[in-house]
C-alpha cells in the first residue's frame, strides 16, 4: 500500500502521509494542510480525528478487543492487580516483585489526605454531588502540594507525585461517602490492600476478599479506554502545562456527564423506573423494540464496541460472586437480572448485538455494596485515575508537544453595523 495519498484541491494536488499503526490502523496526516492549502477539516465531535500518537491503550470495536500496552483485558483480569494494571498504563511495563512493593508503599504513604482537605469535603452540604465535592477535593491538593505545580516536572517528582494521586484519590473518594452518609471520616490502613483500604473507610469493616476481589477487577476494567471525552480533556489541559492536580481535576468533571461516566447511575434509574411501573421488565423488553417508544434500554450497546463489550464477558462472572456472597435481596437487581437473561437469549437484540456493557454490571455491583447512586461515578473515577495519568504523562513526554487549539468554521453574521 502506498505511504501517502493525494488530496485534489481545485487545480493544487498534494500529498498527504498515511500513518500506519501496529494493530493495523491508518491515518492522514493532515498537520500541514491549512499551511499548504488554506484549508481545514470539518469533523463533528471528532470521532474521525486521531489526535495524538499513543502507545498505552488499543480498541478494535468491532472484534470487541480491548488492550493495555498489548495485554488483553481479559489476561490482565485474571492474571493482575489494580496496582499491577495501573503501573503498567503509566510506565509502560508490568512491574517487578520490588517495584510493585515500592509502587504500593508509596501509594500506602500517600493516602493520608491534608486535614484542609477534610475541612473542604466536610464544608459541602451533605445532599451536594459527590462528583462536584470529589473534584473541588482534587483541585485543591494543589494548595497542600506546591513542590508539584511546576511546570516542567523532573523524573523523581513524577515517579512521587504519581502513587501521590493514587493514595489520594481513593481517600477523598471513601471521605466524600462518609460526608454524604453524615458519618465521621476514616484514616487509611496501611494493612490493607488497596481496594480492601477503601472499603474499609468506607464502612469500617474489612470486606470479604472475594467482594474486594470484584471491585479490584472493576477498577481494572474502567483503568484506561483510549481517547475518550475525559482522557481527552486531561489531555487539552495538560497540554496547557497545567498542573496535574488541574488536569485530573477537569477529567472527573468530564467523566460526570450523564453521556460518559454517569451510564451506570443511568441503568439504576432504568431499573427505578421499571420498579415503579410494577417490576415487569418483559413489558420494558417491548417498548425497548419499538421504534416509536421514547424508552431505551441502559447499560446496552456501546458506541464503541459493535460486538460484545470484552469489560462485561469478564465483570458478568465477579457480578455473580458478589450477589452471592453478600446475600442481597433488592428488587432492583432481580430485575436486572431479568433484563440480563431476557435480552441475551432475544434474538432481536442478538441480531442487533445489544448485548449488556460493563456500564450494566457495574451499576448492579455497587448497588449490591450498597453504594448511593449518585456515587457511582466517584467509583468510576477511582479506576479511571492510572489512565488519565499516563495520558497526561505520555503527552508532556511528548517529542513537539503543542497545546491543544482545534480551529473552527465560523459561520456567524458578517459586516454588522452599529
Amino acid at each position: 500500500m502506498s505511504k501517502s495519498a493525494k488530496l485534489e484541491l481545485g487545480e493544487k494536488t498534494i500529498e498527504l502521509d498515511i500513518i500506519e499503526g501496529t494493530e493495523g490502523e491508518r491515518a492522514l496526516d493532515i498537520s500541514k494542510l491549512r499551511a499548504e492549502t488554506g484549508f481545514i477539516t470539518y469533523d463533528n465531535g471528532l470521532g474521525n480525528t486521531g489526535a495524538c500518537l499513543s502507545n498505552i491503550t488499543f480498541i478494535d470495536g468491532e472484534k470487541g478487543i480491548l488492550k493495555h500496552r498489548g495485554y488483553t483485558i481479559e489476561n490482565l483480569c485474571e492474571k493482575s492487580s489494580f496496582l499491577e494494571v495501573s503501573y503498567l498504563v503509566v510506565n509502560g511495563k508490568l512491574p517487578s516483585t520490588s517495584e510493585l512493593e515500592e509502587f504500593t508503599a508509596a501509594i500506602q504513604k500517600g493516602s493520608k489526605i491534608p486535614e484542609g482537605v477534610k475541612t473542604i469535603i466536610k464544608s459541602f452540604p451533605k445532599d451536594a454531588h459527590p462528583m462536584g465535592i470529589t473534584s473541588a477535593a482534587m483541585v485543591a491538593l494543589s494548595g497542600f502540594y506546591p513542590e508539584y505545580l511546576n511546570q516542567d516536572l523532573s523524573d523523581q517528582q513524577k515517579k512521587e507525585i504519581i502513587p501521590l494521586m493514587l493514595g489520594q484519590l481513593k481517600t477523598i473518594a471513601a471521605a466524600v461517602y462518609r460526608h454524604g452518609q453524615g458519618k465521621d471520616l476514616i484514616e487509611p490502613n496501611n494493612n490493607l490492600d488497596y481496594v480492601s483500604d477503601f472499603l474499609y473507610m468506607m464502612t469500617g469493616n474489612e470486606p470479604n476478599k472475594e467482594v474486594a476481589k470484584a471491585l479490584d477487577v472493576l477498577l481494572i476494567l474502567h483503568a484506561d479506554h483510549e481517547q475518550n471525552c475525559s482522557a481527552s480533556t486531561v489531555r487539552v489541559v495538560g497540554s496547557s502545562k497545567a498542573n496535574l492536580f488541574a488536569s485530573i481535576s477537569s477529567g472527573i468533571d468530564a467523566l460526570w456527564g450523564p453521556l460518559h461516566g454517569g451510564a451506570n447511575q443511568a441503568v439504576l434509574e432504568m431499573l427505578s423506573e421499571i420498579q415503579k411501573d410494577g417490576g415487569g421488565y418483559e413489558k420494558f423488553i417491548e417498548k425497548a423494540k419499538d421504534k416509536e417508544d421514547p424508552f431505551r434500554l441502559m447499560g446496552f450497546g456501546h458506541r464503541v464496541y459493535k460486538n460484545f463489550d470484552p469489560r462485561a464477558k469478564v465483570i458478568k462472572a465477579y457480578c455473580d460472586v458478589v450477589l452471592d456472597k453478600l446475600n442481597v435481596e433488592d428488587p432492583l437487581l432481580d430485575i436486572a437480572k431479568g433484563l440480563e437473561k431476557t435480552a441475551l437469549s432475544d434474538e432481536y437484540f442478538a441480531k442487533r448485538k445489544l448485548f449488556p456493557n460493563v456500564d450494566f454490571y457495574s451499576g448492579i455491583i455497587y448497588k449490591a455494596l450498597g453504594i448511593p447512586t449518585n456515587m457511582f461515578t466517584v467509583m468510576f473515577a477511582l479506576g479511571r485515575q492510572p489512565g488519565w495519568i499516563a495520558q497526561w504523562k505520555e503527552m508532556i513526554e511528548a517529542d513537539g508537544m503543542r497545546i491543544t487549539r482545534p480551529r473552527q468554521i465560523y459561520q456567524g453574521k458578517t459586516d454588522e453595523k452599529l
